[in-house]
């Protein structure tokens, strides 16, 4: 029962994880942190990080960590990108 949900956990954070390529990708290329909230990127972020301490807490520290890191990675970069590009609005500004 435990491997099934933890397949299942797995395919959720693949599924989540297709979107942040491509927003990583936009916010790279447009230079412009217009249409990006932070406070989402942010909320986001503390899902992941809530998501990792669980499975310390639960002592169920398994491959589906690997899923989270890359999920929190992504999404710390997109903040960073979303950083840099308001950097750039105020300079064109």
């Amino acid at each position: 029962m435990n491997n099934m949900s933890s397949i299942f956990e797995m395919c959720m954070l693949i599924a989540f994880g297709f979107a942040w390529p491509t927003s990583i990708i936009k916010s790279w290329r447009i230079r412009t942190a217009v249409g990006k909230s932070p406070m989402f990127l942010v909320i986001v972020l503390i899902g992941y990080i809530c998501g990792i301490i669980s499975k310390f807490y639960g002592n169920q520290i398994n491959y589906i960590l690997i899923f989270y890191s890359i999920n929190l990675a992504m999404v710390a970069t997109d903040l960073c990108l979303y950083f840099r590009n308001r950097a750039l609005d105020r300079k064109k500004s």
